[in-house]
């Protein structure tokens, strides 16, 4: 059973990936382990799951990907974005996952561009601002928030485009509406940017969600160079009081990342 203890440390609520711990387990067991521990749950392409047997689980969802293909910048990509980010609603619905999460443009399964960019235009702008908008009514009609997330080009996700935190808060602050949102990731952002305490302050209107992983590795804080307890800390004066993800390889035992990560954000 989840506690109001467990579930809300200090003002947020904590979140774990189901894609990327207690991964020996089925999908389910993954998210009932996730629940006991007093966690919502993430999941990443939801093509790739029985919908029906999440919705059983008992888990809270806290936010899903939002798409299936599809780019921002680009007239047939930005059709196709939108065309299955349509599809993806009535999966978040059964889920009652509250927020679907965009990227720049699809990824494969390692993560990579499927739409490679060498350089940003302002032609590419124009239409990423116009595709967004077009979300942003998708997601008003339908009474969910999309977030778009920035990613790192540097060891992840190469040759992204908008990938940097810059880009999706110039473009989510551009369009200014409430159904479509960020998804500030600080493990990207860290990697692309740094400045994470500023980073936050100048994203804070925006912020529809974030998540975290340390610097090397993508591991639970406490593993790395970021100061995530100064950042909660921050975050708390700030008056965020809503979601922070935790998108992490485990260092070591499973449920001993989890209790890292509950640590670093229990003021």
């Amino acid at each position: 059973m989840m506690t109001e203890e467990h579930a809300h440390p200090g003002p947020f609520t904590l979140a774990v990936c189901a894609e990327m711990v207690f991964r020996s387990l089925p999908v389910t067991e993954r998210l009932k382990r996730i629940a006991e521990l007093g966690f919502v749950a993430e999941i990443w392409d939801w093509t790739k799951h029985d919908i029906p047997a999440l919705a059983r689980s008992g888990a809270t969802f806290s936010s899903m990907t939002g798409y299936i293909t599809g780019t921002l910048a680009d007239d047939e990509g930005a059709d196709e974005l939108i065309r299955t980010a349509r599809l993806s609603i009535p999966v978040a619905k059964e889920l009652g996952c509250p927020r679907l999460n965009l990227h720049g443009t699809g990824l494969d399964g390692q993560g990579l561009p499927v739409v490679k960019s060498e350089g940003v235009t302002g032609a590419m702008w124009l239409k990423a601002r116009d595709t967004l908008n077009r979300i942003a009514d998708l997601g008003e009609e339908e009474g969910v928030t999309f977030v778009l997330e920035n990613l790192n080009e540097a060891v992840d996700h190469p040759k992204t485009p908008f990938a940097k935190a810059a880009d999706t808060i110039a473009l989510v602050s551009a369009i200014d509406r409430p159904s479509l949102k960020l998804n500030l990731d600080l493990y990207h952002a860290q990697i692309g940017e740094g400045n994470l305490i500023e980073l936050c302050r100048q994203a804070l209107p925006f912020i529809g969600e974030i998540q975290v992983a340390d610097v090397p590795g993508r591991k639970e804080p406490g593993t790395g160079e970021i100061n995530y307890p100064a950042i909660a800390r921050a975050l708390d004066a700030m008056g965020y009081a809503g979601v922070i993800g935790l998108e992490a390889w485990p260092s070591e035992d499973d449920e001993l990342a989890l209790s890292r990560f509950r640590q670093a954000f229990t003021l």
